[in-house]
Formats: structure tokens, sequence, C-alpha cells
């Protein structure tokens, strides 16, 4: 594997814990940090998906992976206190809004118990150093006014996706202001992140593998609420804003606290205008909105603030949406036409890469 040195090598040699490692930001951010010499464990259910971007970079036998449930107290603290993890990257989640619609009480169980387990598990392992809860943009009271929502926002949320991942956020803030105030104690962090894409998603109800799927079909790309608005990404700009708090808090354990990672203003666009992108780039196919009935509701405009992250950790998006759109359905036509994704993560990684030292990044 390729070695990396961003983040002033601050996670080399680091034993580090990744909940939700077999999900599809889980992966990426799993191959990341072993190209940053990182020792990872990993701690999720098996894949829940066909194909599976965790099997397909083989990372079963690059990593310690532990299959287990958030739910499972014992299991999980069991392994933390077996691994002794420096730095946390909690990603564990029931990540789908429609899907918290049909299971309630298994979100909440997995979104907000499963925070209060893994704390719990933190608060016994002594090497622990750096806690990083990943959210979501949908931890916000939505008034749909468009205006974008800054981290001193109300929280809350209208379906039982949002409000669980809203709830994670005040028992992660009250596990900090009771448990872990103190210079010995680890630093608990929250990152709040947009509508992300990239290759290998194969998620339901997810706007990019719906696209794939139907036009590896031949089918239309069939677009739920095509006017709704989305702070849209890349994968790699939110992970990048992990890493970066992460590397942060281990020199300056003061700055714990919610962080927003999006993209740029210009990169708010709406359901269909991506749909139209993304088939533009694929090179053929069409995409419709049929009337289709009544949905379960979801936000209708989603916009983050994100001067915190560049004020307090010097980060800022690097990808641009046009890039973010073509670099994502250049990975799926090229995944589908035989291509490993191995190779198209590390091509990913290196482009991303270099696009930050040609910034000036400060993590880079």
């Amino acid at each position: 594997m390729t070695v990396r040195t961003s983040f002033v090598g601050a996670f080399s040699g680091k034993r580090v814990l990744l909940t939700g490692h077999t999900g599809f930001k889980g992966a990426w951010l799993s191959r990341w940090l072993l190209d940053l010499g990182a020792q990872v464990t990993g701690y999720a259910l098996e894949p829940d998906t066909t194909p599976s971007l965790f099997s397909d970079l083989h990372l079963r036998s690059l990593m310690d992976s532990r299959i287990g449930d958030i739910r499972d107290a014992d299991r999980l603290s069991a392994v933390l206190t077996e691994v002794r993890p420096e730095v946390v990257f909690h990603l564990a989640a029931q990540p789908l809004v429609r899907r918290s619609y049909a299971e309630p009480k298994y979100t909440f169980e997995t979104n907000v118990l499963g925070t209060v387990n893994l704390l719990e598990a933190v608060r016994a392992c002594a090497d622990c150093r750096v806690v990083v809860n990943v959210t979501t943009d949908k931890v916000y009271a939505n008034p749909e006014t468009g205006d974008a929502f800054d981290e001193a926002c109300p929280l809350g949320g209208f379906d039982p996706y949002s409000a669980s991942k809203a709830a994670s956020e005040l028992v992660t803030a009250a596990y900090r202001d009771s448990f872990f105030s103190g210079s010995d104690t680890a630093a608990l962090a929250t990152a709040r992140a947009g509508n992300v894409i990239g290759g290998g998603d194969w998620a339901v109800d997810r706007l990019v593998p719906d696209c794939t799927r139907a036009l590896l079909a031949g089918d239309p790309v069939v677009v739920r609420n095509p006017g709704s608005t989305r702070p849209w990404q890349h994968v790699l700009d939110p992970l990048s804003g992990y890493l970066r708090l992460a590397s942060v808090l281990l020199g300056d354990e003061s700055l714990a606290g919610a962080f927003n990672f999006g993209p740029d203003p210009a990169a708010v666009r709406t359901v269909g205008e991506l749909a139209e992108e993304f088939v533009s780039v694929w090179g053929s196919g069409s995409w419709s909105a049929p009337d289709t009935g009544a949905h379960p509701h979801e936000a209708a405009q989603l916009r983050l603030a994100i001067e915190k992250a560049g004020r307090e950790l010097q980060w800022s998006p690097l990808w641009d949406f046009d890039t973010a759109v073509k670099r994502t359905a250049v990975w799926y036509r090229a995944y589908c036409a035989g291509e490993s994704a191995p190779d198209l993560i590390e091509a990913d990684l290196a482009a991303y890469e270099v696009a930050a030292r040609v910034e000036g990044a400060a993590w880079a």
C-alpha cells in the first residue's frame, strides 16, 4: 500500500479504532488511515450491500476487522480493552432517512445507545486521547429557510434518523462536559458533514448508487424530490476534515467540540442538478421525476456554514461540485468496466493529495 505522510504524520504508528469500517465512508477512511501508517482496528456489522467497498478493498485482511453490533456494549467494551486505541472515529450508524421511518426503534438504539456504549467504553480506556463522533448535516432543527446552519444553531430532527443523530450530538456534549473535561481525559468532538458522494457507495435510497444501477440496466434514473437542495461533496473532503480534526486535537484538546465539514456554497445544488450532471458525465441515459405519490418527509433545503473549521482547524474543501461528480461517475464507470477498486481509490487519494498541496492545505 502507498505510504502517505499527510497530517504531519499524526497517525503513523497510532492505534486507531474505527466503528462502522464496513460501510462506504468507513471503508474509505480505513484505507486512508492504513496508508497513513495507523494500526487500524474496525468494529462493525458485516457489509450489507453487494458489491461492498470493504470487500473490494480487501480490508478484512489488511486491518484488524472485528464484526460486532454497536448495541452490544459488552463486546464493544471488550474490544476497546484489548486494543487500547489512542484515537477513535465513530461512524457506526443506521445512516438512511427512509429506513429510519421503517425501523425507528433500531435507528434510535443504534445511533443513540450505540454512542452511549462507545463513550462508556472510552471512559474505561486510559490510552484514548481523541474521539471523533461522525454525525450529519441533518442534526439541525430545520425551518427550511435556506440559511446555512452553523455549529451554534439549535439541534433537532423531523425524521427518526435526523433526531437520532441530533441526540447522539447531545449525548457526546453531555459526556464531554461530565466526564471528559479534564486535561487527562480524551478530547471528544463531533463532525457534521454534508451529502457525500464518491466511488464505492452501493446503499439503497441514495442518489448516486441509484443512478449507477439504473444506467447500467439501461433504465431512466428515477429521482425523488428533484428540487431539494443538498450540500454535495466528494467523500474525501469530509474525511480530510475528520482526520484534520483528530490530528489537531492530539495536540490541543481545548478545541474539542462540534464542527461542520461541508462544501463551498456553490456546491449546494438540487437533487435534479446532481442527477443531470452524473448522467452527462456517464455519457448516456436519462433521468426523470415521475409523480409516484406521497413520500416520507425529507428536508427540502440543507446548507452548512464551515467558517469554524476554517478558522480553528485551517480546513477547507478542495473539490468543487463538478470535480466531485466527475470523479464519482468516472469511478463507477471504470469499476463496472472491470478496473479494481484499490486502484481507483489510490487514484482518487493521489489526486486529492496533489490538490491539497497545490492549494496549500494545512494538513498536506
